[in-house]
């Protein structure tokens, strides 16, 4: 017993993740009851999946900007003027998506070095310059197309955003489920290869193997309910919808980014201590604003998938999607403080938020209602938080 509990010990659970995944779990169960049984049916799963990967994607990137002790309250409006963009060259110009796409980009690039030069290197806080951009480019994504909406007709970019043809059918799912899998399998021999070559203690095979039959369930699990969900009058079942490859694509290359590059480790050095990051010779501005620029990009593709999914671009595209990327982020584990933070953590946030998004929707609850429960959910993720590090002994 004394063996078994030193083994589970030396894994490094993350007790924090297997919390979370858990309130996800019972989120889930109280609306299905309460929603007799519609909340977890494969249909509305399927949209649950597609909804949430516009806020997953930005909140990938948020997690890095609050490690570093900044925050970008800026974010929804940016996306809205991007989206609004992108619409307008494609609907009113007639431009190719891609030819849209790429100066949406642009733009979005040129907004976040304007904004992140101020932060770097003329010390404004971010706070400051990202909520003059909230109240800004709200303006701006309405000046773009004079506040008409800019319906968006082309059928490749349309399945960018899911829907009926934003499906990749069921063989390819079942592929893709089987490559990750696969990819988790040989990671944890990997990771036991190394620590052999390096003297240090592994854990039983059976251990191990068990930690990594649980995301493999998890993921085979999600492909069966994604394969499972077939529109009317449609002779194949939806699989996976691209907006959730799209932003798990995201999601392992900002894990990559943060555990794999020199760049992710001046982030959090950084976020443990900016003024000895910057002793050490790290180049904090240049990293400010490399930054900022990846944040640019990640608005983008959040844009093109928002607008995708609502076939259109709108003046309220991004509407309050700076709260919800925050709260996701927090509820995530990322601490408000700084130097902190995980990628899986920012996936089960967002899960989190669109999950008690949508069982308040499917319950008909009131928009008022739902803004006071998902304000009352972010506080209770701090305190949370702040509960914990004092717990485990972090630093606060």
């Amino acid at each position: 017993m004394n063996t078994a509990f030193q083994s589970i010990k030396r894994a490094q659970v993350d007790w924090r993740m297997v919390l979370m995944s858990a309130v996800l779990v019972v989120i889930a169960l109280v609306f299905n009851i309460l929603s007799e049984g519609i909340f977890m049916s494969s249909e509305n799963l399927y949209n649950i999946a597609q909804q949430t990967a516009v806020v997953g994607i930005l909140a990938t990137v948020m997690v890095l900007i609050i490690v570093t002790r900044h925050i970008d309250l800026s974010v929804g409006s940016v996306m809205g003027f991007v989206g609004v963009l992108i619409a307008y060259l494609m609907y009113t110009s007639n431009w190719s998506w891609q030819a849209a796409s790429l100066t949406g980009l642009g733009v979005a690039i040129a907004v976040s070095m304007y904004q992140g030069a101020l932060v770097a290197f003329f010390r404004v806080p971010a706070f400051v310059v990202t909520l003059g951009g909230l109240m800004s480019f709200r303006g701006a994504a309405y000046l773009v197309a004079d506040g008409k909406t800019q319906p968006i007709s082309d059928p490749f970019f349309l399945k960018l955003g899911g829907g009926y043809n934003g499906g990749i059918g069921t063989t390819a799912s079942w592929v893709i489920g089987a490559i990750i899998c696969a990819g988790l399998l040989v990671a944890m021999l990997n990771k036991r290869r190394a620590k052999k070559n390096y003297g240090v203690p592994t854990n039983p095979i059976a251990l191990d193997i068990g930690i990594v039959l649980i995301p493999m369930v998890i993921v085979l699990g999600f492909v069966a309910v994604m394969n499972s969900y077939q529109i009317l009058n449609k002779p194949e079942a939806q699989g996976i919808p691209i907006p959730v490859l799209i932003w798990g694509a995201v999601a392992l290359f900002m894990s990559f980014l943060v555990h794999r590059t020199r760049f992710g480790r001046y982030i959090f050095a950084m976020g443990g201590n900016p003024d000895a990051a910057e002793l050490v010779g790290i180049p904090v501005r240049r990293v400010t604003m490399l930054l900022f620029v990846l944040l640019a990009v990640l608005t983008t593709i959040a844009a093109i998938v928002a607008i995708s999914r609502l076939n259109a671009g709108t003046n309220s595209l991004g509407n309050n999607a700076e709260l919800l990327v925050i709260a996701a982020t927090v509820i995530g584990g990322t601490a408000l403080a700084g130097g902190s933070g995980t990628i899986i953590g920012s996936v089960l946030g967002a899960l989190i938020m669109q999950c008690i998004d949508s069982g308040m929707l499917l319950l008909d609850v009131s928009i008022g209602t739902r803004y006071i429960v998902i304000g009352q959910v972010l506080i209770a993720a701090v305190v949370f938080d702040v509960a914990y590090r004092k717990w485990t002994g972090e630093a606060l």
